[in-house]
């Protein structure tokens, strides 16, 4: 556990966090070794004189090393590596070979030759995530000579947190012009789109005029502000939780960074485990990468893998909406006065992009009411062929005997093809437009027509009480719902600010997310449920517990989970700071910050 490192933001897998040591240094952060007040120090290659370093309690010291060109066979990565002499460190760093399987224990890792990694996407994708995932959550990572304005967001991303300033200072030597969106030669500039000091001094032509030293310290100095000033943006998007969308972007400046991007996406598993639950701003999906997004694909699992579809035998399937929730728009208030008193007959899911499948009981949970997307009419054959499987998989799993499909266009041309691979029937009623008049009658007709007074059917209040056991489920795993939402309960307040009672007041529904936030007395109801808990020492905490006192955590945590806090002496609700699997591995930092608690008897 790190006593010198806090992380006190977190998106995917970039941080924000405090390095603390003589001097408090915010990372991610551009360094410079050669500068006396740098907290590092490194001690140089064993292949040259090693300059000896005394040791220094308020510096991290980057132990000797032997640097390998990046396709050194890995045995002689281990015969080569060099011993460790560490004993009279406090804190240490160690240069590893991208390729290598072994992290001793340290506070900081060098990606050795990290350079070569430049347009490799794929090694540089497998080198740090192998790295990230074999080491502490609270050790740095540094990746010397590979930043450049144009990369500096994916690198971040990936959960690099130390850079530097060597590549800018190098393209300023060869009179290359870097911005954030690729890079220029000198010559070929007929003006420079940059407003700093070096740049609103001179034109292009200009410059090429001077002296070449003068040019390359002026150019190294441009390069280097602007590496500078996309620091800060990231840090930005870090901060607001929007470095995904940002990253969308900045990927199309290269080929190798869009390449980058999908590799990461496919490492899933290393994505989702530190990747918030939820968020308040609005999730843009603008391009197709999106469709890849941790929040969009945890979605659509959990609702194929925990929630339930109420016992309904008609089903109907109904377009998305551009606002949100879909049930507050003006094209699914129509639908729902078609539906009319027959309402109580039938099951609603929502078709959308990029989505998939949402079932009307979890339209408030992020980010099913937190996207936007572009609406053109047309979708691409990723968008089918995605949300055509989430509906397949849906009926796979949950059986109707009436399916009504009120959709018309793409939404209809999935529907059709969802049908004719698992061999159901579809009654489709929008020939002319899901809110045409004709449309909305054919849905009245349609499903008045079924002889639903023989089939099952709910009450509002039941309506009611499936959303909070949908919600329940989503968010703590299937069978909480049992727990937590007796039949005898109540809905009070209206939607969507709904109040769940059982005697006392046990959860409410935070509209802005669609998420339960848990009473005293719902958190009492769920301490036996074996998920989304944390365990605590024999103290009781007040406004916050710190990592270094969770002696237990469900790894299933994530950011921003409603969690159950339990001790010998005491049981408390709140929200998730870090995932549960920091939480036993983060030697500082706010684990939970706490709503509500009670003292308990052992």
């Amino acid at each position: 556990m790190s006593k010198i490192f806090e992380i006190t933001h977190r998106d995917a897998a970039a941080r924000i966090g405090k390095l603390v040591l003589e001097k408090e240094l915010s990372t991610p952060a551009i360094i410079n070794l050669h500068e006396k007040d740098c907290p590092i120090i490194d001690s140089g290659s064993v292949w040259k004189r090693a300059v000896p370093v005394e040791q220094n309690d308020n510096k991290i010291i980057i132990l000797p090393h032997k640097s390998l060109p990046l396709q050194t066979r890995e045995e002689i990565i281990i015969e080569l590596k060099v011993p460790l002499d560490n004993s009279n460190r406090a804190h240490t760093g160690l240069v590893v070979h991208p390729f290598t399987n072994e992290y001793p224990e340290s506070e900081l890792y060098v990606l050795g030759t990290a350079k070569q990694l430049e347009n490799r996407a794929r090694e540089l994708v497998d080198s740090i995530i192998r790295l990230k995932e074999n080491t502490r959550a609270d050790s740095l990572l540094y990746a010397p000579a590979l930043a450049a304005p144009e990369n500096l967001a994916l690198l971040l991303y990936l959960g690099v947190d130390l850079v530097d300033e060597t590549f800018p200072i190098i393209k300023g030597y060869q009179d290359i012009y870097l911005t954030n969106s690729g890079e220029f030669h000198l010559d070929r500039l007929h003006e420079f789109p940059c407003a700093c000091t070096v740049c609103s001094s001179k034109t292009p032509q200009e410059m090429l005029k001077l002296p070449k030293k003068e040019r390359a310290q002026l150019m190294a100095q441009h390069n280097s502000l602007k590496l500078g000033e996309e620091l800060r943006s990231v840090r930005e998007h870090i901060r607001s939780g929007s470095l995904r969308e940002y990253v969308e972007r900045q990927c199309r400046a290269r080929p190798w960074l869009t390449a980058m991007l999908r590799l990461m996406d496919m490492q899933y598993d290393f994505l989702e485990k530190r990747t918030t639950i939820l968020r308040s701003n609005t999730l843009y999906a603008n391009t197709p990468e999106s469709l890849n997004r941790v929040e969009i694909r945890r979605f659509a699992q959990r609702v194929l893998e925990r929630y339930t579809a109420p016992d309904l035998d008609t089903l109907v399937l109904l377009p998305c909406s551009a606002k949100k929730p879909y049930s507050v728009s003006l094209s699914h208030q129509k639908f729902i006065n078609a539906l009319g008193k027959n309402r109580k007959f039938v099951h609603e899911v929502i078709i959308t992009s990029p989505m998939g499948v949402v079932p009307r009981e979890l339209e408030l949970m992020y980010p099913a009411a937190h996207y936007d997307t572009p609406v053109t009419g047309h979708w691409d054959l990723e968008e089918r062929a995605w949300v055509g499987g989430c509906l397949r998989q849906y009926l796979q799993k949950n059986k109707y005997r009436n399916i009504i499909a009120h959709v018309h266009g793409a939404y209809r041309e999935i529907c059709e093809s969802v049908a004719d691979e698992l061999g159901l029937e579809f009654i489709y009623t929008a020939d002319t437009g899901v809110t045409s008049h004709e449309s909305l009658k054919s849905l009245e007709l349609a499903v008045s027509g079924l002889e639903l007074k023989n089939t099952r059917k709910r009450t509002a209040e039941q309506g009611k009480l499936d959303m909070m056991r949908a919600t329940a489920d989503y968010q703590f795993g299937k069978g909480a719902s049992d727990l937590l939402v007796p039949d005898d309960a109540i809905i009070r307040a209206p939607f969507p600010k709904f109040q769940l009672f059982a005697g006392k007041q046990l959860a409410t529904l935070i509209p802005q997310y669609g998420a339960l936030a848990l009473t005293v007395d719902g958190g009492i109801r769920l301490r036996d449920h074996p998920y989304y808990r944390v365990t605590i020492g024999d103290f009781i905490p007040h406004s916050s517990i710190l990592a270094p006192g969770i002696m237990d955590a469900d790894p299933q945590i994530r950011p921003n989970d409603e969690v159950i806090v339990i001790g010998e002496r005491f049981l408390g609700v709140g929200r998730a700071n870090m995932s549960g699997w920091e939480m036993k591995g983060c030697g500082k930092g706010m684990a939970v910050e706490l709503r509500h608690s009670t003292k308990i008897d052992k």
